[in-house]
């Protein structure tokens, strides 16, 4: 399944480069091919260690990154970059290295962890980890562009946000596996609404208390509503009550009328979304603009290479490596192109969850649900969010954009889903669930 990516890969270079250039060569296919190389290493060392965790999930992620690879180096490489060792690496040649750092860390996720106790029994410390970097973003974070979600360390920037999604998972997935029964069977009632007793529902308020603070804390309505997705989807899969989903709901639109309100960042966002034509040049240019290029799309596509036409020696949408690197797919593969991309995701999705399927008890089927839906939200939130489905927000597009944080804790997520996946199938016929 990784041997299209040999022809995949390089073709899309080379195409991009006929389309800018005019001339008739591949152009510079160096980085092409090391990332081909990097997919067909990290393919080996998984069968040299005999792993036997689920053999798409690798191939899905990529040609999904591929993708995204494909359509950072056809942008401007001065957009992003960074320098290392006295060398400047380009946007592409960055996003590589962190390819690099990422299937590294995927490996020695998948490889070796060999049990998961140390994630199951210390769930409440990794919780407090996470609250720890919620309080430094606060103390320490890096306003850009209206939200706090960065902190740097000297030339480093980080996101905080990628790794708290993580151990928000693992304490969520360690709680509903201990805590399940009493959950399923809760009898206490509040009008319509049946909700666990007081002493299990304090968790659950204090993860809806968390997913607050990150709006107030860092601004930023995307993470937290991805946050709360994840929770709400382990909660219904974890019990089965819908009862739990609508109050979290309710909860969250109750919370997000009075951040609305209280908040300038919120309010802009929100009517913005409602109308962003209100203010073409301003607030609403960037939304105004993807939406366009979803136009220019059309079916087909303008062709690899032959969109994002410049405006005045720039690039029309200003965060268009980030937020709208979706726009980009869609304006140069048209409809289809895009579809293809959201088809790649949802088989993600469904390996993800095949995984948790079959995985040998509780707490791992409830951790590849909760990594699962990490990727299928946050894919969904951006490009609802390019579309103008819902408000825009600042995260990223799995694989695809720009950015180091987003990508090692995607391969981390990716990692995790393998190690789950293996220890599934060498599992005993006693210990393994039924597909």
């Amino acid at each position: 399944m990784l041997l299209p990516l040999a022809l995949l890969v390089p073709l899309g270079f080379s195409v991009s480069h006929i389309a800018q250039s005019g001339a008739a060569d591949p152009g510079p296919l160096g980085l092409a091919a090391i990332y081909v190389v990097m997919m067909l290493a990290a393919h080996f060392v998984l069968v040299l260690a005999g792993h036997r965790g689920d053999p798409l999930l690798l191939p899905l992620v990529a040609t999904i990154g591929g993708i995204g690879l494909v359509m950072l180096n056809r942008l401007p490489q001065g957009l992003r970059g960074t320098g290392l060792f006295g060398l400047e690496l380009g946007m592409a040649e960055t996003q590589l290295l962190w390819f690099g750092i990422g299937l590294a860390a995927m490996l020695v996720v998948a490889v070796g962890l060999h049990d998961d106790g140390f994630l199951r029994h210390y769930k409440y410390t990794w919780a407090l980890g996470g609250a720890a970097l919620l309080v430094l973003t606060f103390l320490f974070g890096v306003e850009e562009n209206g939200a706090r979600l960065w902190i740097a360390a000297g030339p480093v920037r980080f996101q905080p946000g990628e790794a708290i999604k993580i151990v928000l998972v693992v304490f969520i997935a360690g709680y509903l596996a201990e805590k399940r029964a009493l959950l399923t069977g809760a009898t206490m009632r509040i009008g319509f609404l049946k909700i666990p007793p007081v002493p299990y529902l304090l968790p659950m308020i204090a993860i809806f208390v968390m997913v607050m603070l990150i709006v107030v804390v860092m601004r930023d309505l995307g993470t937290a509503l991805l946050f709360l997705g994840i929770f709400l989807t382990m909660l219904f899969v974890a019990t089965g009550r819908r009862s739990y989903v609508l109050l979290g709901i309710l909860l969250f639109v109750a919370g997000s009328s009075v951040a609305y309100n209280l908040f300038d960042h919120v309010r802009i966002r929100v009517n913005n979304w409602i109308d962003p034509f209100a203010d073409v040049s301003d607030a609403g240019y960037q939304t105004v603009q993807a939406l366009y290029a979803f136009g220019r799309g059309g079916l087909f596509g303008e062709g690899l290479g032959q969109g994002l036409p410049t405006i005045a020696g720039r690039l029309p949408i200003p965060a268009l490596e980030t937020d709208f690197i979706f726009a980009a797919v869609a304006e140069e593969l048209g409809l289809i192109g895009a579809f293809a991309v959201l088809a790649l995701a949802l088989a993600l999705v469904f390996r993800g969850l095949r995984v948790a399927m079959l995985a040998r008890d509780d707490f791992s089927a409830m951790l590849a649900v909760g990594l699962t839906t990490s990727l299928g939200l946050q894919t969904l939130i951006i490009v609802a969010g390019n579309v103008k489905l819902i408000p825009l927000t600042g995260i990223t597009f799995p694989f695809v954009s720009y950015g180091g944080s987003s990508l090692l804790a995607s391969f981390v997520v990716v990692g995790l889903l393998l190690s789950i996946s293996h220890r599934s199938s060498v599992a005993g016929p006693d210990e393994a669930r039924a597909p």
